[in-house]
């Protein structure tokens, strides 16, 4: 399956990595995880209990890209 991405526009495109994202989300066991995202996420973890770092979850992220194009 080939998709051409130049001719879909930036909505047809979100939804399509949302759908992609959805699917890889089903099979999360079966997609390695690099060995640095867990000192990534330990991190970001630190830096959201001390309070110097604020998370949007997904559906404000994606409701505020929408409305940006």
């Amino acid at each position: 399956m080939s998709l051409a991405i130049e001719q879909m526009t930036t909505a047809e495109k979100i939804r399509t990595m949302e759908d992609i994202w959805d699917d890889l989300c089903h099979h999360a066991a079966e997609v390695p995880s690099p060995s640095w995202h867990q000192d990534v996420l330990s991190q970001r973890e630190e830096s959201v209990s001390k309070g110097s770092e604020a998370f949007t979850d997904w559906e404000t992220a994606k409701k505020r890209i929408r409305e940006t194009i």
